[in-house]
């Protein structure tokens, strides 16, 4: 065998759905020297990442911590330790990552009941009352941002009061949402919520931030069965992310990625949330005007797009694998391609934590103008840049 030479990996922008570029004071965070996963002072950090995790879902659960797996490893564990077989849940999926929510939900062995929205659409209260209603079931799963399509599902206190009211609980997708736009759990009152970190967060993915309420703690610890999985097991989890230094053996924690966190979460609370909100809201709007200059069309209804993850639909005549190579080998650019019934005719634009910034969005346009001129697309040389920074001097 012929030892490969040391890894100089290629230098990238990440506008895709994630990762994101991570911020580079997450980057120096990791460098920092390994300590014990039940070190006292490595114990000291991850109470800081707990308070900190509290801080950014605004949340006082105990049950709030970062699981050692990526985000799809967090929809795991949020409906494996909440279902067991028998169990009734209603999935709803208006997107690839709610189909996904399905999958799950069935391997526990529950009666699983699908509420269907078009790609590109969200979910009206009614429909989720009149579902909730007649089901009744335990657990209601529901994507928040849902990164397939662009679409931000609204109103999310009001469908929380009406799975409480027929004691459903309410698990929800904040993969693409949280530290991008507003995520408040306790104040919605949900449940049950996970997300990663390679996204708003600007960390590398690695990690999946969790966070149960009391009612979904109790529904755990009253569980007929063991949960099926020996990893996600929050009665034996917790025991390791618990309270005080008495913290019992559960796994080796992945220790770079927890100093990631720790400086990725100070970040978010230095700028404050509601800054970080707007500073998204702010740089879509920019994008989408550019956007709009080069007649690229959103997938998702106007009125639920998110700022964060721009969906739109590849012109016709154009192709997806070959503008996503021009914009990967000229400008060192990814955007993601499309998922499911999307795929090979969209593309997924981020603009996610670090990479929320005039910067991000005016370089990509530029290159998207390009990409779309190489295939033979009439393309007015500026004209999105233009729009960008026109909107950009105005605001």
């Amino acid at each position: 065998m012929q030892i490969p030479a040391p890894l100089q990996p290629s230098t990238r922008i990440l506008l895709g759905p994630g990762p994101s570029d991570a911020h580079p004071a997450v980057l120096r965070a990791m460098v920092n020297p390994l300590m014990g996963h039940l070190d006292p002072e490595f114990v000291s950090i991850m109470v800081q990442v707990q308070e900190m995790l509290r801080g950014v879902l605004k949340t006082k659960n105990k049950v709030t911590l970062p699981i050692s797996a990526t985000g799809m490893a967090g929809m795991e564990c949020c409906l494996m330790n909440l279902l067991e077989a028998g169990d009734k849940v209603v999935v709803c999926a208006m997107g690839f990552f709610g189909q996904r929510m399905i999958d799950i939900a069935g391997r526990t062995g529950a009666t699983v009941t699908t509420l269907q929205a078009p790609w590109g659409k969200t979910f009206s209260v009614d429909e989720i009352r009149d579902t909730v209603s007649k089901v009744k079931p335990k657990v209601l799963g529901l994507v928040h941002a849902e990164t397939s399509t662009g679409a931000l599902q609204p109103n999310i206190k009001e469908i929380v009061d009406i799975c409480h009211e027929h004691g459903t609980l309410l698990v929800l997708d904040t993969v693409t949402s949280l530290a991008c736009v507003e995520v408040d759990i306790d104040s919605w009152g949900v449940d049950a919520v996970f997300s990663c970190s390679q996204k708003g967060l600007g960390c590398p993915p690695g990690l999946s931030p969790i966070s149960f309420s009391d009612r979904a703690v109790e529904a755990i610890k009253n569980r007929k069965t063991k949960v099926q999985s020996w990893y996600f097991d929050m009665t034996t989890v917790m025991s390791y992310w618990g309270q005080g230094q008495d913290r019992v053996y559960h796994h080796t924690a992945p220790i770079s990625m927890i100093y990631a966190i720790h400086e990725g979460l100070r970040l978010v609370l230095e700028e404050g949330l509601e800054n970080r909100w707007k500073r998204h809201w702010h740089n879509h709007r920019a994008l989408k005007a550019g956007l709009e200059a080069l007649n690229l069309h959103y997938t998702a209804d106007a009125a639920c797009q998110l700022p964060q993850l721009n969906a739109v639909r590849i012109p016709e005549g154009v192709d997806d694998l070959k503008g996503r190579k021009f914009l990967l080998e000229k400008f060192g650019i990814e955007v993601g391609g499309g998922l499911g019934d999307f795929k090979g005719k969209v593309w997924r634009i981020g603009l996610m934590g670090y990479n929320s910034k005039p910067a991000a969005v005016l370089l990509g346009l530029a290159a998207l103008e390009q990409a779309l001129a190489n295939q033979g697309l009439k393309v007015d040389p500026g004209a999105a840049v233009g729009a960008a920074n026109k909107y950009y001097a105005q605001a």
